[in-house]
């Protein structure tokens, strides 16, 4: 766009981002044509073309800037994106509505004694890595409440998440807003009933990997992976504001409620 703009516009300089597939780069090369572009460092906010696994990519990558994210759906999920059309893209940033996701943190250490650290959107998870199930014990805040888990893997999910992997494993949908994370197994042997706990936001969780070199385990924060890892620790940084912008009565909370009445 040339010349001046409205003094409504809230969002001057935007800049756009492909997932790279040939749908999103036409979306990208039509938007640009008409809005112009900026440099990522410099925009107010920041236009994701693709499907949900870019919206990710792209919290990750701008997580210490604060510029709030809105995604267009050029992919084949699209939970977190908005409907994608070309003409008035001004007017809906302007009436776009934010919705406030917590990361979780991360912090590992593995069979050699190596640590490291990474952060999760949607969940972290421990997996098994050979044809064996893995056994792990959990603490919360420092109080061991279950010896021995036996099974394909454990994750800790934020609500935002909670929809993904998460209910895959048949955890809980949460609200955005609950102060809660799930806790939930992966296909778990021992115990057999055992299907999970809702913990407060502000818990740690400190997972020991068992029989660790027997039965390895890889820690995966989003796309971030550790192979054979003893000892993760994972909690919410509720320093850390990512902001999501959803078009008014399509917003992450209304989808989330509709995921849990099944539509």
């Amino acid at each position: 766009m040339s010349g001046p703009q409205p003094s409504w516009i809230k969002y001057h300089k935007i800049a756009f981002l492909s997932s790279g597939t040939p749908e999103a780069d036409l979306a990208l090369a039509h938007l640009t044509s008409l809005y112009g572009d900026c440099v990522p460092e410099e925009a107010e906010v920041v236009v994701a073309l693709g499907g949900d696994g870019l919206m990710l990519q792209t919290l990750h990558r701008f997580m210490p800037t604060k510029k709030p994210i809105y995604g267009m759906n050029r992919g084949s999920v699209g939970f977190l994106m908005n409907e994608y059309h070309a003409e008035g893209l001004h007017e809906r940033l302007a009436q776009a509505l934010p919705s406030i996701i917590h990361p979780l943190t991360m912090r590992v250490r593995d069979t050699n004694g190596d640590q490291a650290q990474a952060r999760a959107i949607n969940e972290v998870s421990l997996l098994r890595q050979s044809y064996q199930a893995a056994k792990m014990s959990i603490s919360v805040d420092g109080k061991e409440r279950l010896g021995e888990l036996v099974a394909d893997g454990l994750l800790v999910a934020t609500p935002a998440g909670s929809t993904a992997y998460n209910l895959s494993a048949n955890g809980p949908i949460l609200p955005l807003d609950a102060p809660l994370m799930p806790l939930t197994p992966i296909s778990a042997f021992r115990p057999r009933r055992w299907h999970g706990a809702l913990l407060p936001d502000k818990a740690k969780v400190s997972i020991e990997i068992l029989e660790a070199d027997k039965r390895p385990v890889a820690a995966v924060a989003d796309h971030f992976e550790i192979k054979n890892v003893k000892h993760v620790e994972i909690e919410m940084d509720h320093a850390t504001n990512l902001i999501l912008l959803h078009d008014p009565g399509h917003s992450l909370d209304e989808r989330i409620l509709r995921e849990q009445f099944g539509y």
